[in-house]
């Protein structure tokens, strides 16, 4: 069993995903960034970074997604391969901060890595307006974090919203999480795990 979380910064993708392997007893795999040598230097000069910053997120995501592929146990991901694919890498050419020729070539390299990827049996979309993103990402108070602009999350929300519309790799949960609580509240993550198991039963 491979499930994917989903969703822009600061919708609760992270948190999700440690209470998911608690819960199910899964291995979790999480998204390193305390650990990118990047992340400082983009939020700090976009245009320079964002090709180096782009490779650098495939790299370890394709890393990732193969050993999830060999290990034969129940996985939970915080973060697809295909976000930044579709999401992250095709917005920062829309504004610029991507050359023509950084994206194509971006974009050869991800079409080669998706051609030995299986995608995950469920995806989870966590869907979160601007204001719970802010109130999240200032929340965990993360340095690199403080120069994120409004646009750039408005920006990154649309097209979440768009690729989630148009998702056809495997089964889609869709949890809008403005309104609820999954960490404070325990109904809320119980609702999440109702709809989970669901999902998990109607895959055999």
């Amino acid at each position: 069993m491979h499930v994917a979380i989903a969703g822009n910064i600061g919708a609760g993708k992270t948190t999700l995903t440690e209470l998911l392997a608690k819960h199910y007893n899964w291995d979790a795999h999480f998204e390193n960034a305390e650990d990118n040598p990047y992340l400082d230097d983009f939020y700090g000069e976009m245009e320079r970074w964002s090709f180096n910053l782009q490779v650098y997120f495939l790299n370890t995501r394709f890393d990732q997604i193969l050993k999830i592929q060999k290990s034969g146990r129940d996985i939970v991901q915080d973060r697809t391969i295909y976000e930044d694919a579709k999401i992250f890498a095709p917005n920062l050419h829309a504004m610029g901060l991507l050359t023509n020729r950084d994206y194509n070539n971006y974009a050869s390299l991800f079409d080669l890595m998706e051609n030995l990827v299986t995608p995950p049996d469920l995806l989870i979309y966590l869907r979160a307006d601007i204001k719970t993103l802010v109130g999240q990402i200032h929340k965990r108070g993360r340095a690199y974090e403080n120069s994120i602009s409004i646009e750039y999350l408005s920006r990154l929300n649309e097209r979440y919203e768009a690729w989630a519309s148009q998702y056809d790799k495997g089964k889609l949960l869709i949890i809008d999480v403005d309104n609820i609580d999954f960490v404070e509240n325990p109904e809320d993550l119980g609702t999440i795990i109702d709809k989970i198991d669901a999902q998990i039963n109607g895959l055999f």
